[in-house]
């Protein structure tokens, strides 16, 4: 936005809001995303995030200046989600533009339309240490169109025996799709669960010609 349609929307806002009147919502858009843009570009901003409409519902995205830190699927709500990193990110989170997300979702909706199968972002991997991290990272190498059993995947994380941890783990991974824990199947090829529900789950692994349903 250039000064001058910053100055106008602004003045817009003051003589609405001492009239009492409704301001254009296309006003109080560009209000706010300039606002916004300008909170970021302050260095005011912790957490960006922006929703993204998907054929799986709507998603929320979350990054840092480090990456995509979070994922949040339809069932997990939105609220929850802007909660859990407020509380363990921190408490500067806004909705606004950032070139990371706006990247996430482009690369969101080739994925969902059929035409990328890698994502090449970048993440941030705060939310999740240890073990559980060492889980995602071997998950998030299995290719595109595969699939592996919770067993596999504690294996390749350094401890065969920590299936239940490794399903912990997935369940509460912190970057679904991006990090594909629906590519881990129950050692007799059963979906097992999943953070964003069996049917989501399904639908991502039909997607990828995995699986059909």
């Amino acid at each position: 936005m250039n000064s001058n349609n910053q100055t106008t929307d602004l003045d817009q806002l003051e003589r609405s809001l001492r009239a009492g009147d409704e301001l254009d919502p296309e006003a109080w858009t560009r209000i706010r995303d300039d606002l916004a843009g300008r909170a970021d570009a302050a260095g005011l901003v912790d957490v960006a995030f922006e929703r993204h409409d998907s054929p799986l519902g709507t998603m929320l995205i979350g990054a840092t200046g480090e990456g995509l830190v979070r994922v949040g699927l339809p069932v997990e709500g939105e609220d929850a989600v802007l909660a859990e990193l407020a509380m363990r990110v921190s408490a500067r989170v806004l909705f606004a533009s950032r070139a990371s997300v706006a990247d996430a979702r482009r690369q969101l909706d080739q994925y969902f339309a059929g035409r990328r199968r890698r994502f090449e972002l970048e993440l941030d991997w705060r939310l999740t240490k240890g073990f559980r991290r060492s889980v995602l990272l071997a998950t998030a190498r299995i290719p595109y169109g595969t699939t592996a059993s919770y067993r596999e995947v504690a294996t390749e994380a350094g401890n065969p025996k920590a299936v239940r941890a490794a399903g912990s783990a997935l369940a509460h991974n912190p970057l679904p799709i991006l990090v594909p824990c629906h590519r881990v199947l129950r050692s007799g090829g059963e979906l097992g669960s999943y953070l964003g529900g069996p049917e989501a789950k399904a639908r991502l692994l039909e997607l990828e010609g995995s699986m059909r349903v």
